[in-house]
């Protein structure tokens, strides 16, 4: 039995859990989020919490156990919170703004790059260089902020390049020519 999946998943109010066909159903404020999950799980929503119990004690039915679990809570933080991350874009002519539901990023290219914002999320840019990414999805707003990040990953001489807001780039000391 998992050590996660064994915690049962708080619901706050407004939101509700529906299980029916191998999909977990999850609604709140924020939207609603859909999920299968695997035959190996049993899912009991009961009164303010929802509790995963595994049918079998296989290898695979305890890693879905906690993997389940996981993801269900996930879902019911973003339906009820929601998620987000900050990018901070850091060098001379770096910048990027929002254009209807294209981000608009000149990163010291020949032409600047234009990223689609998927469905789903909004992203928010300053003029100071950071640009924040929300959503009610936790794979959703870490996939496209990670996307963005690989555009031009932060380089340790001068810092120049896309880090996320609580990232700490190691700084290296550069030649300093003399013999």
């Amino acid at each position: 039995m998992s050590k996660v999946g064994k915690l049962p998943v708080a619901l706050p109010a407004g939101v509700t859990v529906t299980v029916a066909n191998n999909v977990m159903t999850v609604k709140g404020p924020k939207g609603e989020l859909k999920q299968d999950y695997s035959s190996n799980i049993k899912i009991d929503v009961q009164n303010s919490e929802v509790i995963l119990t595994t049918l079998n004690d296989t290898k695979q039915a305890n890693a879905d156990h906690g993997l389940y679990r996981s993801l269900l809570a996930n879902m019911v933080k973003g339906v009820s919170e929601g998620f987000s991350k900050t990018l901070v874009i850091t060098g001379v002519g770096y910048r990027a703004e929002v254009k209807g539901k294209e981000l608009v990023m000149n990163l010291g290219y020949s032409s600047d790059y234009i990223a689609i914002i998927p469905e789903g999320l909004t992203v928010v840019a300053d003029a100071t260089g950071k640009v924040t990414i929300s959503g009610i999805s936790k794979q959703l707003v870490g996939e496209f902020s990670s996307q963005i990040r690989k555009l031009r990953k932060p380089e340790p001489y001068k810092g120049k390049g896309i880090r996320y807001d609580n990232e700490v780039i190691r700084r290296k000391v550069g030649k300093t020519g003399v013999k």
